[in-house]
């Protein structure tokens, strides 16, 4: 029972992260002045008076991804278990932690008052190979549990899975970047709900799914 109650929590953390993160974006861009979400990245409200509440956002969100990655190792297969899965939706969430730990360089005027182009600081380098790390290692995890949907029997999963990988490779900058943010932490949200509830499982175990179905060959008595 306790096993099974850390991994619902873990489980949960994955379900909480995206809502939270977006919640808090949304919110400190409508109240920035000057910040404009078709030029500025999200990276970008970590900087000015006001920045550490992005800096929370970012840490807190990448904590609580890990702790969700670790729940997905826990739960059974053919979804859950194995270790690229966990691993790389691990890697986003310490690509989160970094792009908090590590400010961005201001972009395109933002902050007021800063020039449009600034000199490459190393801060500004550590934040976008940990914020590049971070969607090279979500990216790649839609593609793994696309696979992991299918050999489960689950292929309009599989097909949401696929959907949103390629959206994040086509995304850069400004809409398109926080579009891929959203979209990659709101799959996330999903997997968790999905493995909380156990979907196809007989018996309600989080994380169970029933595998593909085969065909059952029945043996007929010999005259």
């Amino acid at each position: 029972m306790g096993h099974l109650d850390t991994r619902r929590l873990l489980l949960m953390c994955g379900v909480l992260a995206g809502p939270l993160f977006t919640v808090a974006y949304l919110i400190e861009g409508a109240t920035r002045a000057d910040y404009s979400a078709l030029r500025h990245p999200v990276s970008s409200l970590a900087l000015g008076e006001h920045g550490w509440t992005q800096t929370t956002a970012f840490l807190v969100t990448g904590l609580l991804t890990v702790a969700f990655a670790a729940g997905i190792r826990r739960t059974p297969k053919p979804v859950g278990g194995p270790v690229f899965g966990p691993l790389l939706v691990g890697v986003w969430g310490v690509g989160l932690l970094g792009a908090g730990l590590f400010r961005a360089d201001p972009i395109s005027g933002y902050p007021p008052s800063t020039p449009a182009r600034v000199d490459y600081t190393t801060l500004g380098a550590l934040h976008d190979a940990f914020s590049l790390a971070g969607f090279a290692g979500l990216t790649a995890a839609f593609f793994v549990f696309t696979r992991r949907f299918l050999r489960a029997g689950s292929p309009w999963r599989a097909a949401v899975s696929a959907m949103a990988g390629v959206e994040t490779l086509v995304a850069y900058g400004g809409l398109l970047q926080r579009g891929a943010v959203t979209v990659g932490l709101g799959w996330l949200t999903w997997i968790g709900l999905q493995l909380l509830r156990g979907r196809g499982a007989r018996g309600g175990s989080p994380g169970a799914w029933p595998g593909p179905v085969r065909p059952v060959r029945r043996r007929w008595p010999r005259p």
